[in-house]
């Protein structure tokens, strides 16, 4: 069974007040909507208030739409973006908002109708960077310089100011690092197929 037809069998029964699968629903997506909501209001405790609004309303329609059923992952981020832009227009004061018209923030760039690969990328995007926080300093230091500011080993060495092999070693191990955890994720997340 796939993420999509696992995720829609938890909506079905949220449908029918399952709690254990509204747990089971929050357990998957909570980090990676915490993320997407916290990059749309560019606030922690808001993006806890987006999240838990999000929940609820999951709770209360999820038998209301044929998109939570067939696309959940993908209809739970187009809730989420419509929660988080709601809560910014509440935000600002009136005075500010001219005839009505909210000021659309840089994350309302992600489309409303955000399909399930779309989601599905969203998530994985954001399993990678939490394994990446995981890393020690020195290892991300390294990894940044060489994959995201492509420097080679030697040039990283230098602008490190430490030796060649050192650079070679914290890529390795934290190559190995991400691997691990990136493998134990999978498992995790496919344990339901």
């Amino acid at each position: 069974m796939n993420d999509a037809a696992y995720d829609g069998q938890l909506i079905e029964r949220i449908a029918h007040k399952d709690s254990d699968a509204l747990g089971k629903l929050y357990d998957r997506y909570e980090q990676v909507i915490y993320s997407f909501a916290c990059q749309i209001v560019k606030d922690p405790r808001a993006a806890e208030e987006v999240m838990q609004e999000l929940f609820l309303r999951i709770w209360k329609s999820a038998g209301q739409s044929d998109a939570a059923r067939s696309q959940p992952s993908a209809w739970m981020f187009a809730v989420t973006r419509s929660i988080a832009l709601e809560h910014l227009h509440r935000q600002r004061p009136a005075e500010d908002q001219p005839d009505g018209e909210t000021e659309v923030p840089e994350m309302a760039a992600v489309p409303e109708d955000i399909t399930e690969e779309q989601a599905e990328m969203l998530m994985i995007g954001e399993q990678v960077r939490e394994a990446l926080r995981e890393l020690s300093r020195d290892q991300q230091q390294v990894l940044d310089l060489i994959y995201y500011q492509g420097l080679t080993q030697q040039e990283a060495a230098d602008f490190a100011s430490i030796p060649p092999g050192t650079v070679k070693s914290r890529v390795r191990m934290a190559m190995r690092q991400l691997r691990k955890r990136l493998i134990r994720l999978g498992r995790r997340e496919h344990a339901h197929d």
